[in-house]
């Protein structure tokens, strides 16, 4: 009878950490699969740039500093390779983009472009989705996290191998 009840006892416990480690790596990967999103949006807004510095350069062809810079700054986003790296590259590209914009808006024929506007336009678009695909990561990294630390969670999932997502 004792054997029985030790058996039963290792099932529940076997169940149990399969369900914990099943369960956190569906999240793991739901977390993974969100920053993938940012990156293919941060991808999608780098490609829509070089069309925009031509448009604008037809128009303001002595404000060369200012596309060097985009240039350098949409360089550093396409080769930066971990999730700090790509943060810190998007943050000067904004800083840059910000740049550009001020520039176009120096040039009223420029602003009545259909196709600076429609470049525009794509490229606000972009903006919210990257906007929305970082408030999908935020919320599925801290459903992530917060499954790590729940008890008793947070006593086994360090030793199957899951760590805090930044």
């Amino acid at each position: 009878m004792i054997g029985f009840a030790v058996l039963g006892l290792l099932v529940i416990v076997g169940l149990y950490f399969l369900v914990l480690y099943n369960g956190l790596v569906t999240k793991k990967l739901r977390v993974d699969e969100a920053w993938s999103q940012i990156d293919v949006q941060l991808k999608r807004r780098a490609d829509l740039i070089p069309n925009l510095v031509e448009i604008i350069k037809g128009y303001a062809k002595h404000e060369k500093e200012v596309f060097e810079n985009v240039t350098k700054a949409r360089a550093s986003l396409m080769g930066a390779v971990s999730k700090d790296e790509k943060s810190e590259a998007n943050n000067q590209l904004v800083g840059a983009l910000k740049s550009l914009f001020a520039v176009a808006e120096a040039y009223p024929q420029l602003q009545a472009s259909q196709n600076f506007k429609d470049l525009q336009q794509e490229l606000s678009d972009t903006e919210d989705k990257v906007a929305y695909s970082r408030q999908f990561y935020n919320n599925v990294v801290m459903e992530f996290n917060t499954g790590l630390k729940v008890f008793p969670n947070v006593m086994f999932a360090p030793m199957l191998g899951f760590k805090d997502v930044e």
